[in-house]
């Protein structure tokens, strides 16, 4: 019997919902989903195994003009999984204007299946759903587009099942048991940093970065240190909170979570540490994993 494999990214802007669609897909929470925006930052990897097919989907951060080196950083990560794709999936909201003519230049020309998905559908007439379909089908021409609700869950088995069909005949490029390429120590900084991202306002979220300087696993615990590195004195405060209130909110939460995803007991020790300006300095970011 033959195999199907192939690598499928997924694309957007920001808030489109790609990490929801990404996790559903997957069956496993793989992307970090808050309601702001830039919250993915690397390309994560979700592998889906079964007896005739795999595939490896790729969630990117959101599409954006870069302003900074970080943001530089994660636009590389958008472009090398188009370049890798052998399915592509451009997630949009069904109520944002998608301008950026870089990606749509791209994706008119690429040889992979590309389909569009128009998210939060829930919320709109059948009227707006019919026209921004005739939008993508005049600007892009795309292999196939569907009118989804991710958060809801709707249509989402038609997107699956255009990715299968469209899967190219090859061995698995992943062990069968593999769910991601990412060690566990990644996942645990991320969800630190979802609470982070849930928990603190305005520039706070964008301003850090979660290290694991620590991970080690004995009989019945594991006990982990994470530094959660910030740009200013000020933010290091508002992070502490006053009187270590809002860091202790955060790591509870955090070690909650990470107790669920280890299947087990987790000691979760947090420091906070200031590095100026780390976002725009290339040693500090190839440092956190973000030169590609």
């Amino acid at each position: 019997m033959s195999h199907k494999a192939g690598f499928v990214s997924i694309i957007g802007k920001p808030n489109a919902g790609k990490s929801t669609l990404m996790n559903i897909l997957t069956g496993e929470k793989i992307s970090i989903v808050t309601s702001k925006a830039q919250t993915t930052r690397h390309r994560i990897i979700g592998i889906v195994n079964e007896p005739d097919y795999q595939i490896v989907f790729s969630d990117t951060p959101g599409v954006i003009k870069p302003t900074y080196e970080l943001q530089e950083s994660m636009m590389k990560f958008v472009q090398g999984s188009l370049i890798d794709a052998d399915i592509i999936i451009l997630v949009t909201d069904i109520n944002e204007r998608y301008d950026d003519q870089d990606v749509i230049s791209k994706l008119a020309v690429t040889t992979s299946p590309v389909a569009v998905v128009i998210n939060k559908i829930d919320k709109s007439s059948e009227e707006d759903v019919k026209a921004k379909i005739t939008y993508w089908e005049e600007i892009l021409h795309p292999k196939a587009i569907f009118a989804t609700s991710a958060l809801h869950g709707h249509n989402t088995s038609a997107v699956m099942q255009f990715i299968i069909d469209e899967l190219p005949e090859h061995p698995p490029f992943y062990d069968k048991d593999a769910l991601t390429d990412r060690p566990e120590r990644f996942f645990v900084s991320e969800i630190i940093r979802e609470k982070i991202f849930k928990l603190y306002d305005k520039e706070i979220p964008y301003s850090t970065e979660v290290i694991i300087t620590g991970f080690k696993e004995e009989p019945k615990i594991i006990r982990i240190s994470a530094e959660i590195v910030v740009e200013r004195d000020s933010q290091k405060n508002i992070i502490i909170g006053k009187g270590g209130e809002m860091i202790k909110k955060a790591g509870t939460y955090a070690r909650q979570d990470i107790e669920e995803f280890l299947q087990q007991k987790v000691f979760l020790e947090i420091f906070v540490k200031v590095i100026a300006d780390w976002r725009s300095k290339k040693n500090y970011l190839k440092n956190f994993g973000y030169e590609s």
